[in-house]
């Protein structure tokens, strides 16, 4: 008898997007995921985590300061202003469960700015998280600043769903 090996997932061949970052699997979950974690630096380099509700368009990442409760105003919340101290900022898209060998991550390493309204953009931005998110269809985000995230590398790890079939493919980057 064989010894067991150590499980590792394997590395599978990738159709490209985004410049050559990311595979079908990803821009099909990076699309679809509902939340995600957007890791920001201050200028002293402490972190910050916030949970985003985001959009993507096969290019940019977009989140909308919108209006759900906040004790300051969207140009002094803590993401905002380390964004504009240091654009460099991380998002991680998860799926924990109890069978570890169904876990996967997706991590995008990128460059976030701020579109105002105004900008060019800004409402191709909206328009994308009020097709994704219904609650932002009764929101009044017009007036609201995004972050938009250039991604400049893609990570992912884990059994992410498949693209087509739903079946999963171990992907390891």
């Amino acid at each position: 008898m064989l010894p067991k090996k150590p499980w590792k997932p394997s590395r599978q061949p990738r159709t490209r997007f985004l410049f050559d970052l990311i595979s079908r699997a990803e821009h099909q979950l990076i699309s679809g995921w509902r939340v995600a974690r957007l890791a920001t630096v201050d200028a002293q380099g402490s972190p910050s985590v916030v949970p985003i509700c985001f959009a993507f368009d096969g290019q940019h990442l977009y989140s909308v300061l919108d209006r759900k409760p906040k004790t300051v105003q969207p140009g002094k919340l803590k993401r905002v202003r380390n964004i504009r101290s240091n654009p460099q900022v991380s998002v991680v898209l998860d799926c924990y469960d109890e069978d570890w060998l169904a876990l996967w991550y997706i991590l995008i390493r990128g460059a976030a700015d701020l579109l105002d309204p105004g900008m060019a953009g800004h409402e191709e931005a909206l328009a994308l998280l009020r097709l994704k998110y219904h609650q932002y269809r009764q929101m009044d985000i017009d007036d609201s600043p995004v972050i938009r995230i250039v991604p400049q590398q893609v990570t992912s790890w884990g059994r992410l769903p498949g693209p087509a079939s739903g079946s999963a493919q171990m992907m390891e980057n």
